[in-house]
Formats: structure tokens, C-alpha cells, sequence
């Protein structure tokens, strides 16, 4: 599997805070979208769901993603999800998109509230294609 390498242009979009746009295959091959929290870890977009989730199940069957950010200029990445079940690593990894999204207070709150008491599933795509129209 080739990795696509990010220009500091893209790594620099990537990091902003801004909402994404995931796109799943469906079992009858129709596109799936989903507006997703977002984090750049290295050379790959961490993502979060709650388990039984249709983009949950699409991805279990197959992996493959479109991604597209837009935000006066726009860009796509495709790429592959590895999902990780195991709840430590779900739970740690949907409170640091809580914090990147709101502040500590409402993250804290939020995981109280809502995530800790759910089964969550992190999302790993690897960055295959990158198509950028930044300016």
C-alpha cells in the first residue's frame, strides 16, 4: 500500500480546525457521507464513531474512503480504514477529538454525558491520494 506524501501546504489545512466530510461505500454500492470530527497523526487521519454505526458497518465490509475537506479552497484524500474495537484506545481517542473540537470543559462533559457510555470504534485511513485545490 503506497502512502501519499502531504505537503507542508496540506499538513498546514489538515491541522486547522474544520469538520470533515467521510465518504463509505453501502452494501448496493451507493456512497455513504458522513460530517466527522478530524485529527492529522503523522501521515494518517484519525477518526471516531460509535459502534453499529452505518459507516461502522460499510468500512467492516469495505475499507475503502474518500475524504473531503472544504474551507474556501477544497481537498480530497482517499485512502483505507483500520478500525480499532478496543475501547482504551476508542475512548482515549474520541476525547482528544472533544478537546480539539471544544474546550476542555465541554470535552469533559461530553465524555461524562455521552461517550464514555457508548462502544466506540477509532478510525485509522491511511492517506493514499491527495487532490488539493488550496490557495
Amino acid at each position: 500500500m503506497s502512502t501519499a506524501i502531504l505537503s507542508e501546504k496540506v499538513r498546514a489545512f489538515l491541522e486547522e480546525r474544520r469538520f470533515a466530510v467521510l465518504g463509505t461505500i453501502n452494501a448496493d454500492g451507493t456512497p455513504q457521507l458522513s460530517a466527522m470530527w478530524y485529527q492529522l497523526e503523522g501521515d494518517h487521519i484519525l477518526m471516531n464513531t460509535m459502534a453499529g454505526r452505518v459507516k461502522e458497518r460499510n468500512l467492516r465490509r469495505d475499507p475503502r474512503v474518500s475524504i473531503c475537506f472544504e474551507d474556501g479552497g477544497y481537498l480530497t484524500i482517499t485512502g483505507k480504514a483500520t478500525l480499532i474495537d478496543d475501547q482504551e484506545t476508542a475512548q482515549r481517542d474520541i476525547h482528544r477529538l472533544a478537546v480539539r473540537y471544544n474546550d476542555d470543559e465541554k470535552a469533559a462533559q461530553s465524555m461524562e454525558d455521552i461517550f464514555a457510555k457508548e462502544q466506540r470504534v477509532s478510525i485509522h485511513i491511511s492517506i493514499e491520494r491527495v487532490i488539493e485545490n488550496l490557495w
